[in-house]
């Protein structure tokens, strides 16, 4: 068995050791490109988040900011950066569990460093700590400025749970009646 060591920190980055917990993985193309059409179902697809990339551990997603976006003094809500940095931390998670485990967020909490104002909003998540049904993330929004700078705006630190699909689904049925009532297509 490995020997577990405690992570090592570089600035404000966690770095995870060979010898820790997570280790380096690949996932499919095939499974990347599930997970980033997964990710466009609902609410998300409402608010007009975008899946931009996939990879194990990470997950990059955009929103091209519309007037709908905007609190009332022109500055894009926090809502919706919440609303992204918490879907982005939870896909950066999907990658790294089994096809057949669907993630839930625990917990998250987000700083907002500045207003975000500009013509669109990317986030950036990684996962820093895997366990058997607990998984931690973190993701970092960026407000991408008219001038055409990125700048940080957000960061998160969102603490998900890995739930086996059937098991979940079997909870709905009992709560709401047939689960697959509340389950949203994927768009093709």
């Amino acid at each position: 068995m490995a020997r577990l060591e405690s992570p090592r920190f570089s600035g404000d980055i966690l770095v995870q050791t060979e010898e820790s917990h997570m280790q380096e993985r690949k996932i499919t193309m095939e499974r990347a490109e599930f997970i980033k059409a997964d990710y466009e179902r609902g609410f998300i697809r409402y608010c007009g988040l975008r899946a931009v990339h996939a990879e194990w551990g990470r997950f990059d997603s955009r929103v091209d900011i519309t007037d709908d976006h905007r609190q009332q003094d022109g500055f894009i809500h926090a809502g919706v950066m919440a609303t992204m940095a918490d879907h982005t931390a939870g896909y950066s998670a999907f990658t790294v569990v089994p096809e057949e485990m669907q993630i839930l967020t625990i917990e998250f909490k987000i700083n907002f460093l500045r207003p975000a104002f500009g013509n669109a909003l990317t986030c950036h998540a990684k996962v820093i700590r895997t366990g058997r049904q607990i998984i931690v993330s973190e993701s970092e929004v960026f407000d991408l400025r008219r001038s055409g700078k990125e700048v940080s705006v957000a960061k998160a630190m969102v603490t998900l749970m890995a739930v086996p699909k059937d098991k979940l689904l079997k909870g709905k049925s009992r709560e709401f009646g047939d689960a697959k009532d509340y389950q949203v297509p994927l768009r093709r």
